[in-house]
């Protein structure tokens, strides 16, 4: 690095003496004052001009091999594996990277289980106005971490944040007195409790849906969406702030909504959803 800086600065100062040579040669020899000063200008404009193309084209290069490194350094890392049983983990980790990096181009964040409720509890206390959820019938003491995210829950609904939950149940759930109980007390909280049975839902492979569904999301003022991945894997959930994604996600709670039914105490099977 310093001797291609010294090289370019000789280069310049190798310009600027030649250009000055030629100027002193018509001024002194030629007795041409007018060419002189006309051509020693022009050699120090050259003379600056030169030296910032090779000053941006050094940088440019610089930029280039460090990105070139970058990008390639994976695969130069993974051709110097040789043995055989550490290239197939190698591959395998390859594999789940290519996965984890399309999901963060589709403008998913994905999080861990114990990231993920964290996630959901941080979004409930920067809700602004409104958060609608479709989920499971879940018991709320089941652990520490879904106990967090019931009292950021009850938070937002101190703080008049609207709060919309829709349980996608089977009918059979609604006869465990637990999960009576557990509607109840959310319904009591002043949460807008809404019940829709999953054979009102379309099938899982229609084409309403994005794909493999848990109903298991919510979205945040129609601005954030947390996600439950159906799948098992690296990942347990995961958020996004895309626009074309939150909005199907829209779409799919204005589907559930549209068949689910208000909850009272004394609900336990409506024959048409409202």
């Amino acid at each position: 690095m310093h001797k291609k800086i010294k090289f370019e600065n000789m280069a310049v100062l190798l310009e600027f003496l030649v250009g000055s040579g030629l100027a002193l040669f018509f001024h002194w020899v030629l007795d041409y004052k007018e060419a002189a000063f006309i051509i020693f200008g022009i050699g120090v404009l050259l003379s600056f001009a030169t030296f910032l193309l090779r000053e941006e084209m050094a940088t440019l290069r610089d930029v280039l091999v460090e990105r070139y490194q970058r990008s390639h350094e994976i695969p130069f890392a993974f051709s110097r594996i040789t043995d055989a049983d550490c290239r197939a983990k190698a591959v395998e980790i390859l594999d789940v990277a290519k996965k984890t990096i399309s999901m963060l181009q589709q403008g998913y964040v994905p999080f861990s289980e114990t990231e993920f409720w964290l996630e959901v509890s941080r979004c409930l206390d920067n809700a602004g106005s409104h958060v609608k959820t479709v989920g499971p019938l879940i018991t709320w003491n089941a652990s520490s971490a879904l106990q967090n995210v019931y009292h950021a829950t009850l938070k937002a609904v101190e703080r008049g944040v609207r709060i919309t939950r829709i349980f996608v149940v089977e009918r059979h759930e609604l006869d465990e007195a637990e999960a009576q109980a557990a509607l109840e007390e959310q319904a009591r909280v002043g949460i807008d409790v809404r019940l829709a049975f999953r054979d009102q839902l379309p099938p899982a492979g229609d084409g309403t849906w994005l794909g493999p569904m848990t109903f298991d999301f919510a979205t945040y003022d129609d601005m954030l969406v947390t996600d439950v991945l159906p799948l098992s894997g690296q990942y347990y959930g995961r958020k996004t702030a895309q626009p074309g994604e939150v909005s199907k996600f829209s779409r799919i709670l204005d589907i559930v909504e549209h068949n689910a039914f208000r909850f009272s105490p004394d609900t336990e099977e409506a024959p048409n959803p409202v």
